[in-house]
């Protein structure tokens, strides 16, 4: 099967209803079609049916002779088999000669070095504003001489049967590295479209010599880059998101030789709780243009509850980068000074900010802890330790040691200093402690960003080995050692204990890095004895 043909045919015998048309023009549509309704600000509302996040299950990566030894196959990167993937794309195509559907041209990456020029054709008109919002525009003159290097074909309504379509379930997403084409169906959550090509960068960027990187990031006055990593209900988008500094972005960055860039032209935020006060940057962003996904509004005067998780807890907004005020234009800077791994750490274990050596950064890297706290799943009754490699295991199609052995190279080449911050617990763990203290995380953090960390003394942490600031500016110095704010020590040296055990256990998986690195985390025979 020629694929390029084939889309090419079906683009010359049913044309799209439109090519990058603007946004104004797909909302009335949306509307019209009604896809959605527009909330008090103007922004498009839009549910997701019984797909209201991720569908990992359901993802998987065509096994290809050209790719099949440079992929890590396993429960993330599942293979799924040549003819089943074109007997689905035949599927699609056929499919859309039968709809109206939309197309947009644009690219991932804000360097044009490294850029990857991408095709979208979608069936829904308010997929086609996502993508609009969340990928980098082309101008006019850039459009004209588009020749996209990876397709998404976008069918939420093509559904699959597993019996006879080779899939888990109704739902599929499916990526062909080698033909460069990338077919979604059966779900209508649109974080699928720009997840599946962030999973293509970071395939094709380390060939490149490009770290490409889950994270946010932002610069301050002086040219100054921080990174900030870490799992959903860290604080990746909120402490990034500073008016003190400009935002390059707040998801998916590439670390190259010139510095770093944002994949994206746009922004992803969760909104489950959002606060006008604590998150005003996002709050303003959600107005005309924007798209927000499960978001309950009042039915007469269309206000959004974002309090309200009857539909999901991934409630979600999707906007260009530029609707936030101090977004650098384009998405590009220089070398990370300062690189921090935020956790929220529910066992109260982890101290508010430590600082890292290269092959501890390394380890809590390819580590990527959080707690999952009960109540935000059936049958979590209590926290739980979750890990995701290099903040993102869903979308690693190499093997780890790749990205830890890239993020080392960078760290040494300009001297980054890295930071792990628990958001987490103090005092004790979820139930018994409290939430650390959002203005003490900021002062932290600023601490870090203006140079004051790489001044003061520091002490071992006696379990995990991370260094610990014997003081730090507007932070009350009792709650930098996480041991002195439990009042029952012994209890803390157990949860201490149990939590490193998870790391050891959950690091035990790779076996192909050094011994330096293998020995950087926690080490149960240095832990106080209990």
């Amino acid at each position: 099967m020629d694929i390029s043909s084939s889309i090419d045919h079906l683009l010359t015998i049913k044309p799209p209803v439109g090519r990058n048309m603007p946004v104004s023009r797909l909302v009335e549509i949306a509307l019209t079609r009604q896809e959605g309704v527009l909330s008090d600000t103007g922004a498009l509302c839009c549910t997701t049916g019984n797909y209201t996040g991720r569908s990992p299950k359901d993802r998987f990566i065509v096994d290809e002779a050209s790719i099949h030894n440079q992929i890590a196959w396993g429960n993330v990167n599942k293979p799924i088999s040549p003819e089943t993937f074109e007997h689905l794309l035949k599927r699609a195509l056929a499919y859309l000669e039968t709809k109206e559907y939309f197309v947009f041209d644009g690219q991932a990456g804000a360097d044009d070095k490294y850029s990857l020029p991408i095709r979208v054709i979608n069936e829904y008109a308010w997929h086609n504003i996502f993508v609009h919002q969340l990928f980098i525009r082309p101008t006019a003159e850039q459009l004209e001489d588009h020749r996209p290097e990876f397709t998404v074909i976008c069918t939420p309504g093509l559904t699959a049967d597993p019996q006879k379509d080779g899939t888990n379930s109704e739902a599929y997403i499916i990526l062909s590295l080698e033909k460069k084409v990338i077919i979604l169906g059966g779900t209508e959550y649109a974080g699928e479209m720009k997840k599946s090509i962030f999973s293509i960068l970071n395939y094709l960027m380390p060939l490149r010599e490009v770290l490409p990187m889950h994270c946010s990031a932002n610069v301050g006055v002086k040219g100054d880059v921080a990174l900030f990593f870490g799992l959903s209900g860290t604080g990746k988008t909120t402490l990034s998101a500073d008016p003190e500094r400009n935002l390059i972005g707040d998801d998916e960055h590439g670390w190259s030789g010139n510095g770093v860039f944002n994949f994206e032209g746009g922004c992803y935020a969760k909104c489950i709780d959002l606060s006008q006060k604590q998150e005003p940057q996002i709050w303003n962003a959600i107005r005309f243009g924007t798209v927000i996904e499960n978001v309950v509004l009042d039915k007469d005067l269309r206000i959004p509850n974002y309090c309200d998780s009857s539909l999901t807890e991934n409630t979600r907004a999707g906007y260009p980068v530029n609707y936030i005020d101090n977004a650098l234009i384009p998405g590009m800077a220089g070398h990370p000074r300062v690189v921090i791994f935020l956790t929220a750490d529910a066992f109260g274990v982890l101290p508010p900010i430590s600082k890292l050596t290269k092959e501890q950064a390394m380890y809590h890297f390819l580590s990527g802890y959080t707690s999952k706290l009960a109540g935000t799943e059936r049958g979590v009754t209590e926290p739980q330790t979750t890990f995701s490699t290099c903040f993102g295991e869903p979308f690693l199609p190499l093997s780890p040691a790749v990205y830890a052995k890239m993020l080392g190279k960078r760290i040494d080449e300009h001297n980054s200093q890295v930071y792990l911050v628990n958001t987490g617990w103090s005092g004790g763990p979820y139930g018994v402690g409290k939430r650390m203290n959002l203005s003490y995380t900021r002062a932290l953090i600023t601490a870090a960003l203006n140079g004051e960390l790489e001044q003061v003394t520091y002490h071992p942490d006696p379990v995990f080995g991370i260094l610990i600031p014997e003081m730090v500016t507007g932070v009350p110095v009792d709650i930098l050692t996480p041991r002195n704010t439990w009042e029952d020590t012994e209890a803390y040296d157990r949860t201490a204990y149990a939590l490193a055990e998870s790391f050891q256990q959950n690091f035990a998986k790779f076996n192909d890095l050094t011994l330096e690195i293998r020995s950087a985390g926690p080490n149960i025979n240095r832990s106080v004895c209990i």
